[in-house]
């Protein structure tokens, strides 16, 4: 056991020191990849953990499972609801990994998101200023303001007519980038997986503005069905959620196949009647002590797990009454092991915070 403060980094002395360099490795939950192989899906080894190959992993229970497979064969949207960190998120992230569907797409919502933000983004004050740019460097050519004069009748039209003639419509694409509902959209012959998070944060209109969408699996855009017509083959190359590049035919997405779709509320609203009939229902409950106990092996390993037996109890105990997060117990377990400090109860209750104390 170490002694008291040793384990500290910042230790409010106000000295500069080199401590920074002695910060252990971080939570396999707070493990980025920024800067490493791309191809590596860092994504879910946070979420699902960099033990869970080896952990004796929970397997759902009956109901768990029926629902996630009532949701894949009637291609509709599985809507989860739970207590924050009964694991309504991971289930996305569990189901593309074991299915190998890929990256997750995920869509974060907050009090501002709009059907919009899912489908897609038209930058038009970026295209606009491109396009006032490249006329200017016209008129301002070798020649002057006006560039080359041109004869008239000489096939040309004088001033800056190439800037004027040049179907500002050619490149719109590159000034749309598709959203994470719209990417999951793409025809592909096997659906994407997307996480629509905490739903019950939106305002009380995108939940009906969802229906339609989810409901015909296809929608418009209309800056590009307005030219469609001007474009070669009626086709535009945007950017996706992924950071690729699709070609859209005719300003509209269609799905082939129906993306496996993860709606996430912690019960903080009821949603509308038309949505629960459009969605499988799953509600998650209080995981047990063999549920933490596997969670907490798959992120950090047994060890870690056995030396943590006596907090997942009293985790157990104090969620009996108080809301409290999964998260804070993988805190306060491996901050107390890695850091092993005195006091350790004491550090493990401050990591372990109820969330509907007043404030």
């Amino acid at each position: 056991m170490s002694e008291p403060g040793e384990w500290l980094i910042y230790r409010g002395a106000g000295e500069p020191h080199g401590g920074i360099n002695q910060l252990p490795p971080p939570p396999p939950w707070r493990d980025f990849a920024g800067g490493d192989d791309t191809s590596s899906n860092g994504s879910a080894d946070r979420r699902l953990g960099g033990y869970r190959h080896e952990a004796e992993l929970h397997r759902p229970g009956a109901e768990e499972l029926e629902m996630i497979n009532a949701a894949l064969y009637l291609r509709r949207p599985l809507l989860v609801t739970g207590s924050p960190g009964a694991g309504k998120s991971t289930l996305a992230h569990s189901v593309a990994h074991e299915l190998g569907l890929g990256r997750v797409l995920r869509w974060p919502i907050v009090s501002r998101s709009t059907l919009l933000d899912g489908l897609y983004h038209y930058d038009a004050i970026a295209r606009l200023q491109d396009v006032q740019l490249a006329a200017h460097r016209a008129s301002s050519g070798p020649d002057g303001p006006d560039g080359p004069s041109t004869p008239d009748g000489a096939g040309g039209t004088g001033g800056s007519g190439g800037a004027r003639h040049q179907d500002p419509s050619a490149d719109i694409g590159s000034y749309i980038r598709l959203g994470p509902l719209g990417t999951a959209l793409l025809p592909s012959a096997l659906p994407r997986v997307l996480l629509i998070d905490e739903l019950d944060k939106s305002d009380i209109d995108l939940p009906n503005d969802l229906l339609n969408v989810l409901e015909e699996g296809e929608f418009g855009i209309p800056e590009l069905e307005r030219i469609a017509d001007r474009l070669p083959d009626g086709e535009a190359e945007v950017l996706t959620d992924d950071g690729t590049k699709v070609k859209v035919k005719g300003g509209r997405v269609q799905c082939r196949a129906f993306p496996f779709v993860v709606l996430t509320s912690n019960g903080e609203r009821d949603f509308p009647a038309p949505l629960m009939r459009r969605c499988i229902h799953l509600e998650l409950g209080r995981p047990d002590h063999q549920r933490l106990a596997t969670f907490v092996r798959a992120h950090l390993g047994d060890e870690a797990a056995r030396a943590g037996d006596d907090l997942i109890a009293h985790f157990l105990e104090r969620s009996r009454s108080e809301l409290i997060s999964t998260d804070q117990l993988l805190n306060a377990i491996y901050l107390t092991d890695a850091a092993a400090p005195a006091g350790r109860d004491r550090l493990a209750d401050l990591l372990i915070q109820r969330l509907d104390r007043p404030r």
